[in-house]
């Protein structure tokens, strides 16, 4: 007779082996072979409607940008509706002494309301314990929880749908205590602690459940018109609404006088890595994008389809990106933008792309080639950029002024090199106080 914990491996083997199955045919579908990747053009990124170039800072701010933005928003992330939405906060509990006693711990509640319903976010922060001055701080969402990020249990376990992960100890979609530090190795608290920097998280599921479920759970019903049921073909995504709520944590940082605000660096892995450049794009108070890993519809160009394409994106998370988005199944060559666009949208801030060598299905060419043909938005500054198409060596970090890249060996995954890396970068911009209060 079975057991509830040998059914629940079972079922868990049978659930890995048909992931497995699904992914081998899934990439088959795909071209990683870059001897075989076709001629493609890519949009100007300097030219606007009417045929001209733009020459000067001045005139990319007060028109060309906007007009890539819009186009962004229109064929892929889709707009933010605007629905009159009140934003508050509430710090619910603050725990000194975590973390070993290397930080303070701030629970707070992100509430959005209209006259109709009200939604809620629980955002972490985790700030070093002895700092003397407002400190700069990560940012970004997390996978399975915010109690996964590290082994303090003080942290809450959210009570919202979580993807299963029998490893993680998630069954029926439900996260547990037992997840509790799952992905401490992907966050690396400790190290961040250190090095002077806050941290802070939200939970992507907290926002919006990442499965398609026609929008009807999550945060989009608050944003929905009288009689509507679902967004409209150019609103937005998931993708959008996770880049949303990254927007609205930057608004707390603005009235906690224990976070600088003016340096907050806003980081993503793989889908959450696209939510990243989203998010740095459209909100320019974010000093520092960092993307890892993010592949299709984040760092790498769409137009070489290598990897991941738009079909194969669209087809199996048709929840992502705006239902415009789907048009361009197979006809990425249609496309009016690509991302690179995407990365001049954050010019002149600091950019930081990272690959891994082993991960041809976020096309790690693909990645790199966006900061390089992004380069003539931060030229209009003065700035450096990358001078050759070439990927650099492995494990070694390319920088030329406001732009950063690593491709660091291994697999789809965000590591202690990678935070190490990007530690380093903020630094340049930032100069924190380095083991605050010892």
């Amino acid at each position: 007779m079975h057991t509830v914990s040998s059914i629940k491996k079972i079922s868990s083997y049978l659930l890995t082996t048909l992931m497995a199955v699904s992914e081998l045919s899934i990439h088959a579908q795909s071209n990683t072979d870059e001897s075989k990747v076709m001629p493609y053009s890519l949009p100007g990124l300097l030219a606007v409607k009417d045929g001209q170039v733009i020459t000067d800072k001045e005139n990319w701010i007060t028109s060309r940008r906007n007009e890539i933005l819009q186009q962004f928003g229109k064929y892929i992330y889709g707009c933010t509706p605007d629905a009159g939405i009140h934003c508050s906060f509430e710090v619910t509990k603050i725990i000194p002494g975590a973390v070993a006693g290397k930080a303070i711990i701030k629970l707070v509640t992100i509430s959005l309301s209209n006259s109709r319903d009200t939604f809620q976010i629980p955002l972490v922060i985790l700030l070093p314990a002895q700092a003397k001055k407002p400190v700069p701080l990560f940012l970004g969402m997390n996978f399975y929880g915010n109690h996964t990020i590290c082994r303090d249990t003080t942290i809450p376990v959210t009570k919202n749908y979580v993807i299963n992960n029998p490893q993680y100890h998630i069954f029926n979609n439900t996260a547990t205590a037992a997840s509790t530090g799952v992905e401490a190795d992907q966050w690396q608290v400790d190290r961040i602690l250190e090095r002077g920097y806050g941290l802070a998280t939200i939970y992507y599921g907290d926002v919006d459940p990442d499965f398609d479920d026609g929008f009807q759970n999550g945060i989009h019903p608050l944003f929905y018109k009288e009689g509507q049921k679902k967004p409209r073909p150019d609103e937005w995504g998931s993708i959008g609404a996770w880049s949303y709520a990254l927007s609205r944590a930057m608004d707390y940082f603005e009235k906690d006088r224990d976070i600088n605000s003016k340096q907050i660096a806003v980081i993503g892995h793989s889908r959450l890595g696209k939510t990243a450049l989203w998010a740095g794009a459209q909100d320019q108070r974010f000093a520092i994008v960092i993307s890892n890993n993010s592949g299709c519809g984040g760092a790498a160009l769409s137009k070489r389809k290598f990897g991941e394409t738009v079909k194969l994106i669209n087809e199996r998370f048709p929840h992502w990106f705006c239902g415009n988005f789907h048009a361009f199944n197979d006809k990425e060559e249609l496309l009016p933008v690509d991302q690179h666009m995407l990365m001049g949208l954050i010019a002149p801030r600091p950019v930081y792309v990272a690959s891994a060598e082993d991960d041809s299905w976020a096309d790690p060419k693909g990645e790199y080639l966006s900061l390089y043909y992004a380069g003539p938005a931060y030229r209009l500054w003065g700035l450096p950029s990358f001078q050759s198409d070439t990927l650099p060596k492995v494990n070694t970090v390319l920088r030329a002024g406001n732009m950063a890249y690593h491709i660091r060996s291994g697999k789809h995954d965000i590591t202690a090199f990678d935070w190490k890396q990007y530690l380093d970068f903020a630094d340049l911009y930032f100069k924190p106080e380095k083991n605050p209060g010892k």
